[in-house]
């Protein structure tokens, strides 16, 4: 069987990320790579978004940036600007077009069904398919959205509404989520926080079709795509292994507090290809250990309290809004992380700081 100088388990967004970081920069000229991906082919199926705080590879496959965005509780909206750092959406679609149209041109990558298809022993391998146990205690982001397209001009395309709390929270932390890509084509999406222990949670549908229509006051549309899936809220320990690095949600880029994934897939595959020539002694690349310690109380906060979330969330976006996306995006100073912790209500936090 083949052998190969480097293996990447997974052609995802982490995968396909870091074979082209180092494509792009010329790090296959003279190695063999393999990428281990069981899909028969690439179509749109997911839609990532976040804030841009900082450059990525990927402008030519944002469908669209907002500068604004809103909060609404029950009766209370809140509208902020984000124009230093725009919220972006992410067409996988295009993703995927571009990234192994760039791959295909170099002779030294290889696409693989299955690791069994190809010797492994001497070659360095980026993992990105997480080993997620199922575990009744664990907290998830789950969610379903679809597009769609109304006959007249109806939405606002200059703003989001990044969390919509005016929906029935059935025990848990929900919310709804839309992206205006024109006056009429938007991304409307229904959002958990909880433990996926209640299947009645996941009537989507009838959550999505009551809420455009009733909530939104929309009756007169179609749906043209739709997604589904599930982000884990917390993070699954691997033994650390020489020849091995674990990328993506395995590799621990998923915030916790937030879900928020792609700019911390970008950045770790910008330090593994600056430190590819002396990989096996690199060191791990995680998350801000600040931004582990308050999300792992913060989310102790969502699983005891879930009735005050909405609030919660609402109250943190009292300050500048540019704090608060610095904040959720891993880039906020001790300052800033000061400022958010300050609108907090502190009683529910101090309280969760000491429970074991």
């Amino acid at each position: 069987m083949k052998d190969f100088d480097y293996i990447i388990i997974g052609g995802g967004c982490a995968g396909l990320s870091l074979a082209y970081e180092l494509e792009i920069h010329k790090k296959l000229e003279d190695k063999t790579l393999a990428i281990i991906e069981p899909r028969k082919e690439y179509y749109k199926d997911k839609t990532w978004s976040f804030w841009k705080t900082t450059p990525h590879n990927y402008d030519d496959c944002v469908k669209k940036s907002w500068k604004n965005f809103s909060i609404n509780l029950p009766n209370k909206t809140k509208f902020l600007e984000c124009g230093k750092y725009p919220y972006q959406s992410i067409d996988s679609g295009l993703f995927y077009e571009k990234i192994n149209k760039k791959l295909k041109l170099n002779k030294n990558i290889y696409f693989y069904k299955n690791i069994n298809e190809i010797s492994s022993e001497n070659s360095f391998i980026f993992n990105s398919v997480p080993n997620l146990n199922r575990n009744e205690n664990n907290l998830w982001q789950h969610f379903c959205g679809v597009e769609i397209e109304t006959n007249n001009n109806f939405f606002d395309d200059e703003i989001i509404n990044l969390m919509d709390f005016d929906c029935n929270q059935r025990n848990s932390v929900h919310f709804f989520y839309t992206l205006p890509y024109t006056k009429n084509k938007a991304l409307v999406e229904t959002t958990w926080l909880s433990k996926m222990n209640d299947n009645s949670q996941k009537d989507y549908d009838e959550q999505i079709r009551e809420y455009i229509e009733n909530h939104l006051n929309l009756k007169d549309y179609k749906i043209t795509y739709k997604e589904e899936g599930a982000i884990p809220l917390f993070h699954t320990s691997y033994p650390r292994e020489k020849n091995k690095i674990n990328i993506g949600t395995a590799g621990g880029m998923t915030r916790l507090s937030t879900g928020y994934t792609f700019l911390n897939i970008q950045e770790h595959c910008k330090f593994i290809r600056e430190n590819i020539e002396n990989i096996t002694e690199v060191k791990l690349f995680e998350i801000e250990k600040k931004y582990q310690f308050l999300d792992k109380i913060f989310l102790k906060v969502i699983e005891k309290n879930p009735e005050k979330m909405p609030n919660i969330f609402f109250k943190m976006f009292d300050g500048s809004s540019n704090t608060v996306v610095k904040f959720l995006s891993n880039k906020s100073n001790i300052l800033e992380d000061f400022s958010i912790i300050l609108n907090m209500p502190k009683w529910i936090f101090i309280k969760e700081l000491f429970r074991n």
